[in-house]
């Protein structure tokens, strides 16, 4: 498929997991995509890594100013960097919070407003923001985690709503637990972290894991030009763990 001919996205977190995955894919589509990321060195060609920090404005406004003029112009954004959290509302320090948001929702605000403007003279404006099962399904220990994606689907939509009229479509990804270098790192630290990943799996009614590359795959068809009448629509990738309610197996 070539329906990205043309087209510059850029993506953020695009140093590993989802993000690199999405890149990628929307590479071998035809964009040309810069790949935002806290440490970029190990983006791949023709992937260009720029150092941004979404949590700090000029950071942002600078990457978007260089992507603007390797490339002429932004056409597609996916708003993918976050980090994560475990714990109860108790749990969590309140400094903690602030760091989630500030990442998770605010990182969002700062690319998007920087990249609105050119977003704007694109006949092809698209933002795809990652989401999450957890802003629609109440999950264990996740209660700043959720939060913070609870507030990035209201935002989709109404970014969505705002911007109709200039041209920009807005929607987001809802995965399960995918199989990432974070997810990796949270079994890791479990104290049994083959348990841990088959009660993750499980939880998921398709039995295993999201793959990065299944969520790349549902960026790209948000982003792409093929879906123009697509905005405000939060598209979930998560096994079914949202919609489905199966019986126990026997």
């Amino acid at each position: 498929m070539t329906d990205f001919a043309g087209l510059v996205a850029v993506v953020s977190g695009g140093g590993s997991g989802i993000g690199l995955a999405a890149a990628q894919l929307l590479a071998e589509r035809g964009a040309r995509v810069a790949c935002l990321d806290l440490d970029p060195s190990e983006v791949p060609e023709p992937l260009v890594g720029i150092r941004a920090d979404v949590t700090d404005e000029a950071s942002v406004d600078a990457a978007v100013a260089g992507v603007v003029e390797r490339f002429g112009g932004i056409d597609i954004v996916v708003n993918n960097a976050g980090i994560g959290a475990q714990g109860t509302v108790e749990t969590n320090p309140i400094d903690e919070w602030q760091r989630v948001f500030d990442v998770n929702v605010l990182g969002m605000v700062r690319l998007s407003r920087a990249a609105l403007p050119h977003l704007r003279r694109s006949n092809a404006a698209a933002i795809v923001n990652t989401c999450s099962i957890a802003a629609t399904a109440g999950l264990p220990q996740r209660a700043l985690y959720s939060a913070s994606k609870g507030a990035v689907q209201s935002l989709t939509l109404a970014m969505a709503a705002d911007h109709v009229a200039d041209g920009v479509r807005v929607n987001c990804v809802n995965p399960g637990t995918a199989d990432t270098p974070w997810v990796g790192r949270l079994l890791d630290s479990a104290a049994d972290p083959a348990a841990e990943r088959a009660a993750l799996e499980a939880r998921q009614p398709m039995g295993r894991l999201v793959s990065a590359a299944e969520v790349a795959a549902a960026i790209a068809y948000l982003a792409s030009p093929l879906s123009a009448s697509t905005t405000g629509t939060a598209l979930a990738v998560d096994g079914g763990m949202q919609g489905l309610r199966l019986r126990p197996r026997t």
